[in-house]
């Protein structure tokens, strides 16, 4: 059997089987690098006028094709309580030409601030786009095309799969409380989101395998502690439910400022009965690049070679301050 099909059957199981119920969207070990994606309500929560940030995440390297997932997000904060950004996401596996891709624009309302000079912000983000599926098909390879040992392209593949490319419309939405009062030694972020509120169906597939996207909920937070000058502790927390498939994170980093225009972040995160992902990250004026490696803990990972996974990052924030005491964390 072509690792074609091994990466179709997983593909297919997970997007198809309605007693599953669930399918697992691509995921990040450095969510808080690509904030769109993780939460609409992160639309330009920033100590800066603008970000931008790009992200790629390679896993499976023991697959011909292996998944790949590289996503770019853009985000800028205005002087009206309202903050932009849009975010695309594309995700590749398999000799069969999958792809998994997203394009959403986001926007968020930061007017809620409380406390005596309004360092408690409360933020409502709303995020909406395309969401699309495609393969090719004739690049697929399944058992009932190989005939007696001899594999016969003309034989038809007998997927459930009816359109090789389809989109559908997507909508996300979430909410944000950080405190960003500077002279505290402990300030305290969290948020929670729902992306695929409306549900979207699979218009790719057969209407005999007719599913539709579950709503993923996010709950994410952490702790953001003042050790000394230039230092800072930040233990944070991510759990993830859809469908029924849950997924739990949980750790911290070090923050350290070297010098005015330096800092060195490093930590180490769990997910849970999953995979250990250390971290490292380096800003320099504006710029902050990050590195995580995740080591899978699963009896998978033990039977089966390249299961770990690489992920890089790249941040771009101006700097320039307005009226956001935010100073956002990264892992």
């Amino acid at each position: 059997m072509k690792i074609t099909k091994i990466v179709l059957t997983i593909l297919l199981l997970i997007s198809v089987c309605k007693s599953l119920d669930a399918q697992v969207n691509p995921h990040f070990s450095q969510y808080y690098m690509y904030p769109l994606w993780l939460n609409p309500a992160l639309t330009g929560a920033i100590d800066g006028n603008y970000r931008v940030a790009v992200i790629h995440r390679n896993q499976w390297n023991s697959i011909t094709n292996p998944f790949s997932t590289v996503a770019l997000s853009a985000d800028i904060v205005t002087n009206k309580n309202l903050n932009f950004g849009v975010a695309i996401l594309q995700q590749s596996a398999g000799d069969a030409g999958y792809r998994y891709s997203k394009a959403q624009i986001s926007i968020a309302y930061t007017g809620i601030r409380l406390g005596y000079e309004g360092q408690k912000v409360i933020t409502f983000g709303m995020q909406g786009g395309l969401l699309s599926r495609s393969f090719d098909l004739y690049a697929a390879r399944t058992d009932n095309q190989f005939q007696s040992g001899d594999y016969d392209p003309s034989f038809p593949t007998q997927l459930a799969i009816t359109k090789p490319s389809a989109s559908s419309f997507d909508i996300g939405v979430g909410v944000m409380f950080y405190d960003a009062d500077k002279d505290k030694r402990v300030n305290l972020f969290g948020g929670y989101s729902a992306a695929h509120i409306n549900q979207p169906k699979d218009p790719s597939l057969s209407a005999s395998y007719e599913s539709t996207l579950p709503i993923r909920y996010t709950l994410h937070g952490g702790v953001n502690i003042y050790l000394s000058e230039g230092t800072h502790l930040v233990p944070n927390f991510l759990v993830m439910q859809q469908g029924n498939i849950r997924e739990s994170m949980i750790g911290g980093n070090v923050q350290k400022s070297i010098n005015p225009s330096t800092d060195i972040t490093g930590g180490v995160n769990y997910r849970i009965e999953d995979a250990f992902y250390p971290y490292i990250g380096i800003t320099y004026s504006d710029f902050t690049f990050g590195l995580s490696y995740d080591v899978n803990t699963t009896k998978l990972g033990q039977l089966v070679k390249g299961t770990s996974s690489f992920e890089l990052s790249l941040m771009y924030m101006d700097k320039i301050k307005q009226n956001n005491f935010f100073k956002c964390p990264r892992f």
